[in-house]
């Protein structure tokens, strides 16, 4: 086993004043780049909706509301929250109505960002942010709330994503605390403690949702044994059901010992194919010791984090049918955060990730790492994701150097010398890529072409560029405005959808610079990734850049 890194960085131990915020701008080694669109805090909500001006023209066949998720504020009284993952949640509704579109903003009402409003300061120790510790609670007390989800030491801001269990929807972080919001008004109604139904004490914020309705999430459970990666699934209510949610049903499935016991693989995301679960171990790793040492002394979680720089990272498959492990393979040590898709072909699985070297990337999102970016040189390096494919022979040759027997890949796999198959991937772009959606409805776990994405290369020419990337050709399409910065492009399908790209890409737009109050939301035709439409929006305070996002289909009667 190799020595771990531990990836926290000293200079960020300490809340910054409002006082340090500026930062040195006589040269840029990014100067397209405007960083400044993820350190806004929104001033005022827009509670209630505003119409649009309206660019083009939006199909009046889109109708419904993309509801989004992300950074609302890094500022708490005169602190500052020291990273972009520890920022108070705020919620974005686009409603789309017969060619017109309205927005609104709202901060989710977390316990975690109550307390703070109304202590006037940081008062929960956060991923990247040290905050006073309580005087009152004792170090007995601070080890208890680990594995505590309901603890007050245990910050519940679900700021990463929003997904649909039914006919409600769920605001998403990586702790099983998730927060009930109506789509219609992005009030949080409740909050709900997906432990209380099912023995996990994390997930991802990246479930999986089933045409059917049902929902599966890839968690963290510890048995007498030692943590387990577990799939989790919440089954959809039926009618006449006596149950009065979709936790209630909820059971684990499948599950698989932690590679490295004291020190299990970080998770954001995972994924699924016709007949398996795939659980990708990724070398970065959350140390239990570490975690207890950061309770005892109230230091970030992000202390707890360890790289195996010289460890593989391990692909695991797990039967749908029976629950256990049923094909492993190694490749060389990746971090990643997103799955794009994966599916079955010829007795092959085909995954597709954006990945990283490392984990530095988590380094580029402390506030004091963005607003020096500009002077460091490596950034860019650090930042860039790629996207890459996977090939995992089920049925490998042993008569054969190369494993794979698609055509059409360039991705390898080999027999190591003791008797484990290694695999090496293939480039899908040339471009940096992250936050990749597909068509989902219909392709999800399925044989695709198509992924959208936004540009992860702050050193181009403009990096808030959308990309469609074909991942048969090895092509790609952009689309690209100057100082204006796309958030995750999510396709809609056509109603009678046709082909894999028979619809609209929607994102939401910032403006950098000094149109800090400017938002929009952009309507790419998916096949020619040309402009159909916009709407744009003047709100009386800065809008933030945002992270995830769903569409919610106007429901017909």
């Amino acid at each position: 086993m190799s020595s771990l890194q531990n990836i926290q960085s000293k200079q960020h131990n300490l809340a910054v004043t409002s006082t340090e915020l500026g930062a040195n701008v006589n040269s840029k080694y990014y100067p397209n780049c405007d960083e400044t669109v993820w350190l806004r805090s929104c001033e005022q909500e827009v509670i209630e909706p505003i119409t649009g001006s309206i660019i083009g023209t939006i199909p009046l066949w889109l109708n419904g509301s993309l509801v989004r998720n992300g950074p609302g504020s890094i500022k708490v009284g005169n602190e500052y929250l020291q990273h972009l993952f520890d920022s108070s949640a705020l919620l974005h509704r686009f409603c789309i109505e017969n060619g017109t579109v309205t927005y609104q903003c709202r901060f989710l009402q977390s316990e975690v960002f109550k307390r703070n409003r109304a202590a006037n300061r940081i008062v929960v120790t956060e991923f990247g942010t040290k905050a006073v510790p309580d005087p009152c609670r004792s170090i007995f007390q601070r080890v208890a709330a680990i594995f505590n989800p309901k603890s007050e030491d245990i910050s519940d801001n679900s700021m990463i994503s929003v997904y649909p269990f039914g006919d409600e929807m769920y605001a998403f972080g990586e702790i099983p605390i998730i927060h009930r919001i109506n789509p219609e008004n992005l009030e949080t109604e409740s909050r709900v403690d997906v432990s209380d139904f099912v023995s996990i004490v994390h997930h991802t914020s990246h479930p999986h949702v089933m045409n059917d309705g049902t929902v599966y999430n890839m968690a963290l459970t510890l048995y007498t044994t030692g943590p387990y990666h577990t799939i989790v699934k919440f089954p959809p209510l039926a009618k006449g059901h006596n149950k009065s949610n979709m936790f209630e049903q909820a059971t684990i499935v499948a599950g698989i010992p932690a590679r490295w016991p004291l020190h299990p693989s970080y998770m954001h995301t995972f994924g699924m194919t016709d007949n398996y679960f795939i659980i990708v171990e990724q070398p970065l790793n959350v140390s239990i010791g570490g975690m207890v040492m950061t309770k005892l002394q109230n230091d970030p979680i992000v202390g707890c984090f360890r790289w195996y720089q010289h460890e593989n990272t391990q692909i695991n498959l797990i039967s749908r049918e029976t629950g256990k492990l049923v094909y492993k393979f190694y490749s060389e040590a990746f971090f990643y955060l997103h799955i794009i898709n994966q599916y079955e072909v010829l007795d092959h699985v085909v995954i597709d990730i954006c990945t990283y070297c490392d984990p530095s990337m988590l380094e580029c999102m402390y506030i004091n790492s963005m607003k020096n970016m500009q002077h460091n040189e490596n950034y860019a390096n650090m930042f860039r994701s790629k996207p890459v494919r996977f090939v995992l022979p089920l049925k490998p040759d042993k008569t054969r150097l190369n494993l794979v027997q698609l055509t059409g890949t360039t991705a390898e796999a080999h027999y190591l010398p003791n008797g484990e198959i290694f695999v090496k991937p293939e480039n899908l772009s040339d471009l940096g890529c992250e936050t990749p959606r597909i068509n989902y409805e219909q392709y999800l776990g399925k044989e695709y072409r198509f992924f959208y994405a936004i540009s992860a290369d702050v050193d181009a020419a403009n990096p808030g560029t959308i990309i469609k990337v074909d991942t048969v050709n090895k092509t790609s399409r952009t689309w690209c405005e100057e100082n204006c910065y796309p958030s995750e492009p999510i396709f809609v399908p056509r109603p009678d959808c046709q082909f894999e790209d028979d619809g609209v890409i929607l994102a939401a737009m910032v403006w950098g610079r000094d149109e800090t109050n400017r938002v929009g939301l952009l309507v790419l035709d998916a096949q020619t990734f040309k402009e159909l439409g916009r709407a744009e929006f003047e709100t009386s305070g800065p809008v933030p850049k945002c992270l995830h996002g769903w569409f919610l289909p106007q429901r017909t009667s």
